[in-house]
């Protein structure tokens, strides 16, 4: 059962390993600079994912990984996510969502789109646990662009290998509702789950 337990573990690391730019190649990367005052602005800042069934609050962690944390941000302002699908649903592990490919039908792209760019990778001691929210990226290190995961059980294997960066304050009950949805031999729903980002910042 131990072996069986390691094989499942390193088979989902690898699943999760190879989502980003699988068809496109290591973008290069987009140097982010971040100010005290920008760390500061964002620990206070929050995003809210809605969905069908729901919305899903988050909260960052810019003291940790502030270039991912912007990055995020960014995006969500520019509209970026909005349209987007959560492309793949694992019970027992995670959501992941945040490719523009998902926009289209064309769910054979699903999962190998960017914003263009990678951002320098940014480990941390934040732990993988239910909740915690954290970019997917290939098995490069450092070619994270756009696509995030929301764990929905602990994945202490994952710790120190990605970037943690945020954490969902209210609405796992919405993930928990999306990670048990019928999927394809990709994991993939079976039905579009869209997606439209908001960013709240406190004045």
């Amino acid at each position: 059962m131990q072996i069986i337990k390691v094989l499942f573990i390193t088979i989902l690391g690898i699943s999760l390993c190879t989502v980003v730019n699988a068809q496109f190649g290591q973008p290069q990367l987009k140097a982010i600079k971040v100010s005290k005052e920008e760390i500061k602005r964002m620990s206070n800042t929050k995003a809210i994912i809605e969905t069908k069934f729901g919305n899903i609050t988050l909260k960052f962690f810019p003291e940790v990984a502030p270039g991912h944390v912007k990055n995020f941000i960014d995006l969500a302002k520019k509209g970026f996510y909005d349209g987007t699908t959560f492309h793949r649903v694992i019970p027992g592990f995670m959501i992941q969502g945040g490719d523009p490919n998902s926009k289209s039908p064309d769910k054979k792209t699903h999962g190998m789109g960017g914003p263009g760019y990678a951002i320098k990778a940014e480990f941390n001691d934040k732990p993988h646990k239910r909740g915690t929210v954290s970019m997917a990226r290939s098995a490069n290190p450092d070619s994270a662009g756009s696509q995030f995961f929301i764990c929905v059980k602990d994945a202490s294997f994952l710790d120190r290998q990605y970037t943690v960066f945020g954490e969902v304050e209210s609405g796992m009950d919405v993930a928990d509702k999306i990670v048990s949805l019928p999927r394809d031999p990709s994991d993939n729903p079976n039905d579009r789950v869209e997606m439209k980002v908001k960013i709240v910042e406190k004045k």
